[in-house]
């Protein structure tokens, strides 16, 4: 499966640059060059799976074997979703004969983007600790810096999602005293030394305008952050609006490029 840009880009990229690379160059989000055909019996085969089985049998749809094979999918996406607190992780809740309910508000923040970030997460560090492992002793190690600006759920999400990720770094700029106690409690209170928290003196918008990539890029190469960060061995990724269904990424080689992330 190669995926393409919705602004008609010719150029198809595999499942793992996709992932690692957040918006097309054109601006466009990445799409499957095609969907899938379901198993002929997948109605009645796929009826009593759990969560992570059925996670598994779609995903698997979306990715060559050949890029991750079917055990690292399931490793991947056990390791993901032990991070729930209901054992269904989506639990349908039963109201009458006509009416249920899918609760996605199980995950560590309580935000339904959990169901996203939690996987991206591990597959941002699968992925870097693949490319790295193929790198000579001594040679420089690819890192991912994820840049985000939030009105609330989506930093969290974001920073739980990637907290303690090798080769992974998160900065997050939130509207003072513009987001809700709690929120702003579950970003500035994770400690992992990758995530990086930042209140700005505006509103989300102010936010957004500072999370730009030109604006980070030179943040970073001046340091201003107390930690320096060569650019050429990074990849610049901003995200807005995090969802499960408008995901982000790819890892680029040292080029000094930057990529754009809207997940």
């Amino acid at each position: 499966m190669k995926y393409f840009s919705t602004r008609g880009g010719h150029e198809l990229l595999s499942f793992e640059e996709t992932v690692l690379t957040g918006l097309a160059p054109d601006g466009g989000l990445y799409i499957p060059e095609h969907i899938p055909h379901l198993p002929e019996n997948w109605l009645t085969e796929w009826a009593n799976l759990s969560f992570v089985d059925l996670a598994v049998e779609v995903l698997s749809l979306y990715i060559s074997s050949d890029e991750i094979s079917r055990g690292q999918l399931r490793a991947l996406v056990e390791k993901s979703y032990s991070t729930f607190r209901h054992p269904d992780v989506a639990r349908v809740k039963r109201l009458n004969d006509r009416t249920y309910i899918l609760e996605l508000f199980h995950g560590p923040t309580f935000a339904f983007k959990d169901v996203a970030l939690q996987l991206l997460g591990n597959l941002f560090e699968f992925f870097l600790a693949r490319r790295n492992a193929r790198k000579d002793a001594g040679e420089q190690q690819e890192q991912l810096t994820v840049v985000g600006a939030t009105s609330g759920d989506t930093g969290s999400a974001a920073i739980y999602g990637l907290r303690n990720k090798s080769n992974v770094s998160i900065f997050i700029l939130h509207p003072k005293g513009r987001v809700s106690p709690i929120q702003e409690a579950q970003m500035t209170t994770v400690t992992d030394a990758n995530v990086h928290n930042i209140a700005v003196k505006g509103t989300f918008d102010d936010c957004q305008t500072r999370s730009s990539t030109r604006d980070i890029t030179s943040a970073l190469s001046t340091q201003s952050t107390g930690q320096e960060y060569s650019l050429r061995q990074s990849i610049i990724s901003s995200p807005s609006s995090m969802s499960a269904g408008n995901s982000p990424r790819r890892c680029l080689p040292p080029s000094g490029r930057k990529s754009s992330f809207n997940t």
